[in-house]
């Protein structure tokens, strides 16, 4: 079965250099030095103040918000994973969802302002696919009205906007580093923050609002990296441009070979791509459903991201019908991308899709 993903694994050796480290110093958790280092890395190659690498992309978000002390409703996207909005919930937060530009598929600026009541406390836009969105606009509806914005950068790693790193916009952004991801620590992510104040709050957050050995001045949680993960973002890190180039490779590919049957997603001008996923948009759902049944037959798994569309959560109240974003969601096909897959492999998947269009 060729999958949808599939995670970038380092040399064995390289890894268990680190490892060896790891043991020697018996540092297996709690800021330990391969955190610190990876923070330090991450920082210089991102281009970003702060970096705060924690447990998961999930427990990013939640940091973030309560970090902004966020409270009431908070303006979100409909079309993303779903960690965007149950993010939201879990913490007592109530999302509102503003639907999408149907062309670069991110929150679309417009359709902000008119949502925003007495209520509304942050905007949390996510870079969807990797695909920077109009942060410029964001910025500016967020000022006049006194909004904090904490982007979901799941997916924007090494992204750049106007030749500076589309992290710096917004009050926080978060990044995921799941084991699928175009960099990855096997589970983990980051705050990226530029205010000093906050960032030490945020540290102070992910450790159970500890700020030394006899004193626990703030609330908190456990949302720390540990060092083995830390070590293993080392080892990706160092081969990060020659798996950008790989996965840059496969969407050239695809996109010369499928530009006639398939519609793309409409990039940013001002933005660098990463190559984090290949979405396809088909006519209707039922050529999408016919194109995925003959893929899982010629063994291949694609995946429906993002559906369905979050407006549709049975646990989100209200309800906001976002007509784009449910019909995006029904139209739209991530193709199998990631680190060396097979010539033969991408030509089979054209074939098959070819075949049925």
């Amino acid at each position: 079965m060729i999958p949808v993903a599939k995670p970038y694994l380092p040399s064995k050796e390289k890894y268990q250099s680190y490892v060896d480290q790891i043991y020697a110093s018996g540092w297996l958790t709690n800021n330990g030095p391969m955190v610190q280092k990876l923070e330090e890395r991450l920082s210089k190659y991102l281009g970003v103040k702060h970096v705060i690498c924690v447990a998961n992309g999930s427990l990013a978000l939640q940091v973030a918000y309560k970090a902004m002390n966020l409270k009431g409703e908070v303006i979100t996207t409909p079309f993303s994973f779903v960690a965007t909005a149950s993010t939201l919930v879990w913490e007592g937060l109530k999302p509102i969802f503003a639907d999408i530009n149907p062309y670069t598929y991110n929150l679309d600026p417009q359709n902000i302002e008119k949502l925003i009541t007495k209520e509304t406390s942050a905007i949390v836009p996510v870079h969807v696919f990797g695909n920077a969105c109009e942060v410029e606009e964001i910025e500016q509806i967020a000022k006049k009205h006194d909004l904090k914005v904490i982007y979901d950068a799941a997916h924007a790693f090494n992204v750049k906007y106007k030749d500076e790193s589309v992290l710096n916009y917004g009050d926080i952004s978060t990044l995921s580093f799941h084991a699928t991801k175009l960099f990855h620590t096997i589970e983990g992510g980051a705050l990226i923050i530029n205010d000093a104040t906050l960032a030490e709050k945020a540290r102070y957050l992910i450790n159970f609002g500890i700020e030394n050995a006899e004193s626990v001045p703030h609330l908190g949680t456990n949302a720390k990296m540990n060092e083995f993960e830390a070590a293993m973002g080392l080892c990706v890190l160092d081969d990060i441009e020659a798996i950008k180039e790989s996965r840059k490779f496969i969407t050239e590919h695809y996109q010369k070979e499928l530009k006639d049957i398939v519609v793309f997603q409409e990039q940013n001008l001002n933005a660098t791509e990463n190559y984090s996923y290949f979405p396809v948009a088909f006519k209707d759902e039922s050529e999408l459903l016919k194109v995925q049944k003959a893929l899982n037959e010629a063994d291949t798994n694609p995946r429906r991201y993002f559906y369905p569309s979050l407006d549709t959560l049975n646990y989100i109240k209200p309800k906001q019908e976002c007509e784009i974003s449910r019909d995006i969601s029904k139209r739209i096909l991530c193709l199998p991308l990631y680190w060396k897959l097979e010539y033969e492999d991408m030509d089979s998947i054209i074939e098959t899709m070819k075949g049925v269009l």
